[in-house]
């Protein structure tokens, strides 16, 4: 199996896992005060893009840039 499938089907594999797993925690986040709810949603709403930048570096066959380093324009 090619690098791209690979990482196309492991994304989506991953993807559908997590939302499960922030689906299943928000039953008790639900129950907290709206100010305790809003960091929780936050957090869980960006925090696939991290793994899921990796991973399609990964699948592109291309190291991510270097840390720390602005390109100038």
């Amino acid at each position: 199996m090619s690098r791209p499938m690979l990482a196309t089907l492991i994304g989506l594999i991953g993807f559908a896992l997590y939302v499960a797993l922030v689906m299943w925690l928000a039953d008790w986040v639900l129950l907290w005060h709206w100010a305790a709810q809003v960091p929780f949603f936050a957090v869980a709403g960006v925090a696939w893009v991290w793994p899921v930048m990796r991973l399609m570096y990964w699948g592109a066959g291309v190291a991510p840039p270097p840390k720390g380093r602005r390109r100038r324009r």
